[in-house]
């Protein structure tokens, strides 16, 4: 095979490799640690992006490398290198936990990326097994036991109810098709798709993405874990973890070509119960990372719209509504980091006066706020756009108009943190937020990044229609 085919999984394996190395000889230093999977992520980038017109089958047709595994590759590996960004200041994690912490990054990573080039109904089965251990250890990992280990092991007591759930839908696909990859399902699964066996088995299969999504009724780990684990770990499976299972959702709902009303009806339902379970939830909240839990849920049901619609432009929306959760969450997350520099949990009232000790970060977690939001011209509101029109294509006005109410509904509790950050005074006097030059830039980048995908979408747009007709 051409070794670019296999080219980032290949590289993100060495680099997990090479800080094994570093654990078993070299004595923990910050700063070096740091430096060095700061250097091994961007490197991954540019691989990602080198291999991104790489196609082609591998190890006996298990593994399928295409343009829309590869562009989700590229955004798994540039979610890596921002999750590195922000962990130049691990406090919230003990010093000797510092190697280990880089390798399972890496090694979720690579899991990701098996995930969204697998083919073959095992390979997708342990990928998925694979990065969700590395995020049951790394929300375990955070030094107050109190929260991390409660997290972790509610984080693997459903995770294994999910992957419980989804070996036994994979057992009844191949019990009813004989099929044991896409490609083959893709031939067989459409004439029996309205089948009981084959649909209970095709719904229980994606229970286990569901899961990663946070789709009801597998959303109640969300809130607890994003709460518990330390600020750069929710961040990651707030963007990196969602990446990944919309492109594998995505790829095994294509499967089933135009579906069955079954399949969309109850797609349909989760998504509604979703969106409104998320937002109505979220308004309530005073924890930052328990509002972005329960917004990460009301997400997950704006993917399903795109999704169950069942046809290229639906699917383009997801991979647009993929890249936009990627920016608008982590941006989000990078002001929890920078705030809370000693690694706590942090409340929306101590945001307030933020807009003085830091107008930057300020201005970017208005902007990440607002695109969450769908307020125009943003990135947010180009992808909603994207996959409401998908739906109303397919006649769908009814989910749509419901999304919409939804989207109304979150956009008060986003108005809340925006208030607390620029309208609200500190109850004490608070000194100006240390920023890093380099934080700054970054925060300013991706708030123009947002601003601009809203106001100049087109290329983004082509990019995701060129992945989702590879999907197709």
């Amino acid at each position: 095979m051409k070794w670019m085919t296999f080219g980032p999984e290949i590289y993100t394996l060495l680099a997990a490799l090479w800080f094994l190395l570093l654990s078993l000889g070299a004595r923990p230093d910050a700063k070096r640690e740091h430096l060095t999977s700061l250097l091994l992520a961007a490197v991954g980038v540019m691989v990602s992006v080198a291999a991104i017109k790489a196609e082609g089958h591998l190890f006996v047709n298990a593994y399928r490398v295409d343009f829309f595994s590869q562009v989700f590759k590229v955004m798994l590996s540039l979610g890596l290198f921002l999750i590195v960004c922000i962990c130049g200041n691990l406090t919230d994690i003990r010093e000797r936990n510092r190697h280990d912490f880089y390798i399972l990054l890496f090694v979720c990573t690579l899991a990701m990326m098996l995930l969204v080039s697998g083919n073959h109904l095992l390979t997708i089965y342990v990928s998925l097994e694979l990065s969700s251990y590395s995020l049951y250890v790394l929300v375990a990992l955070r030094r107050d036991q109190n929260f991390g280990l409660e997290a972790g092991i509610k984080y693997f007591l459903v995770g294994i109810f999910a992957s419980g759930v989804m070996i036994f839908g994979l057992a009844l696909l191949y019990a009813t098709t004989g099929a044991t990859t896409l490609d083959d399902l893709v031939k067989v699964l459409p004439p029996i798709i309205n089948q009981p066996a084959v649909i209970i088995g095709l719904l229980f299969t994606v229970s286990g993405f569901f899961f990663k999504l946070a789709v009801f009724p597998f959303h109640i780990w969300a809130p607890d874990i994003y709460q518990g684990s330390m600020n750069q770990v929710a961040a990651y499976i707030a963007t990196a973890s969602k990446v990944a299972a919309i492109a594998v959702l995505a790829r095994v709902i294509a499967s089933a070509g135009e579906g069955s009303t079954y399949l969309v009806h109850v797609l349909g339902v989760l998504s509604i119960i979703s969106m409104t379970v998320g937002n109505l939830a979220a308004i309530a909240q005073q924890d930052l990372k328990r509002l972005l839990a329960y917004s990460t849920i009301a997400h997950a049901g704006y993917v399903l719209i795109g999704i169950l619609s069942l046809n290229a432009a639906g699917y383009a929306g997801a991979v647009y509504y993929a890249m936009a959760v990627l920016v608008m969450k982590f941006t989000v997350f990078l002001v929890i980091v920078e705030v809370a520099d000693d690694g706590r949990n942090v409340q929306i009232e101590q945001l307030a006066g933020l807009h003085r000790r830091s107008p930057i970060l300020a201005l970017a977690l208005m902007v990440s706020l607002f695109s969450l939001a769908g307020i125009p011209p943003t990135m947010g509101f180009t992808g909603k756009f994207l996959l409401f029109v998908a739906a109303m294509g397919r006649g769908y006005f009814t989910l749509v108009l419901i999304a919409m109410i939804n989207v109304v509904v979150s956009l008060y509790y986003y108005l809340l943190v925006i208030k607390a950050a620029y309208l609200l005074e500190p109850k004490e006097a608070l000194p100006p937020l240390n920023v890093s030059p380099f934080i700054k830039l970054l925060s300013g980048v991706l708030a123009a990044v947002m601003i601009a995908a809203g106001l100049f979408p087109y290329y983004l747009i082509e990019l995701a229609d060129a992945a989702a007709k590879a999907l197709m």
